[in-house]
């Protein structure tokens, strides 16, 4: 049986700036409203596990391939939004999101955080673990980016780990420079006859 598309009358799909298609408001949107339902097929964690390595082992090789719509419902269930059905799979990643992902009676719901503006484009913070956070780079462009798709509560450690692994970069290069002051110049060969 084909499932009926779901939409809202809140929201409109088409190109975004942040990645390929995204999701827009229709119309100003007041904040706390249900924008739209994450909606999808309900899997068991093991079968979610499964589904998400498929595409992240794909996104190693092209990084604009693969993608999971994978969506954590309770502590034994997941929503697999990769369907044709799920407009909300098409919103787009922020690390200054409008938009939150809200559980309601075992719905996912995308519920705005504040006012949106009629075009705005609708966002949410996909809150990523900080495992494996350099195969997941962030093109949300908003002044509070941080890189990477993660969580906020991830963001500070993150910037301690970059800044260790910068000042660890400096110190190399510095001893790779000093090394190559003290070595001889390598003398040139010349061919006698």
């Amino acid at each position: 049986m084909k499932q009926k598309v779901v939409t809202s009358p809140w929201i409109i799909v088409r190109k975004s700036n942040i990645h390929s298609k995204g999701v827009f408001a229709r119309k100003d949107i007041p904040k706390g409203t249900k924008v739209i339902e994450y909606v999808g097929e309900r899997i068991t964690k093991a079968e979610s596990n499964r589904r998400a390595d498929i595409p992240l082992q794909k996104n190693k090789k092209n990084p604009d391939h693969g993608a999971v719509y994978i969506f954590q419902l309770n502590k034994r269930h997941d929503i697999d939004g990769f369907v044709p059905y799920n407009t909300a799979r098409l919103i787009n990643h922020s690390c200054d999101p409008n938009c939150e992902a809200d559980i309601i009676r075992g719905h996912i719901w995308i519920i705005a955080l504040r006012e949106i503006q009629k075009g705005e484009e609708i966002t949410y913070n996909y809150n990523y673990d900080i495992d494996d956070y350099e195969d997941h780079p962030c093109r949300c462009q908003t002044k509070r980016c941080v890189g990477y798709i993660l969580a906020e509560e991830f963001w500070g450690k993150l910037k301690r780990w970059i800044t260790r692994k910068e000042k660890k970069i400096v110190k190399q290069k510095k001893k790779s420079a000093k090394g190559s002051e003290n070595k001889p110049s390598p003398k040139k060969k010349v061919n006698v006859r």
